[in-house]
């Protein structure tokens, strides 16, 4: 794990309600850990406007920005997090979480975002950083949007590393 002084809880954003859940859970558990918050977006051109071509196309760069960004003023409006740090990334999204959370006190992301498969108990994104995170992880399940806690959890008042 990092110092006190550059310790981080990473948060995976999307612009999902998850997502939004997820930023507020990050800000509850980072003073727990002395930490910052790092908010990390991703980004990659949809299938069908690429086709057989892998190319970044800025376009979908400053969506991402603008998505990653209404999703902190939706989870802390005008209360912004002191040194909360945001990054935006063209790649698949749990390659990129799992790059920024080296070293990391935590990683935390919804259970399931944007895509399209409700029947799953995870999504692809989430299932990849449980499984290749070199931190502890933090899934939220569905039900945390709008219900203020966390599954295994209770409330977040005293939530946070044991010892």
């Amino acid at each position: 794990m990092e110092n006190a002084a550059e310790a981080v809880v990473v948060v995976g954003v999307d612009g999902s309600p998850q997502s939004v859940e997820a930023l507020r859970w990050g800000a509850r558990l980072a003073p727990a850990y002395g930490a910052t918050i790092k908010v990390v977006g991703a980004w990659e051109n949809p299938p069908e406007y690429v086709g057989f071509v892998h190319f970044k196309d800025d376009r979908f760069d400053e969506l991402a920005r603008e998505r990653v960004e209404r999703a902190v003023q939706e989870a802390f409006g005008a209360d912004v997090p002191a040194g909360l740090s945001t990054v935006v990334e063209f790649g698949h999204p749990s390659k990129v979480l799992l790059r920024h959370c080296e070293g990391a006190e935590l990683l935390v992301v919804g259970r399931r975002g944007h895509g399209g498969f409700k029947g799953l108990l995870m999504g692809s994104t989430s299932s990849a950083c449980v499984a290749h995170a070199p931190c502890p992880v933090l899934v939220l399940p569905d039900e945390t949007v709008g219900a203020g806690r966390a599954e295994g959890l209770g409330q977040a008042q005293g939530a946070g590393p044991a010892g």
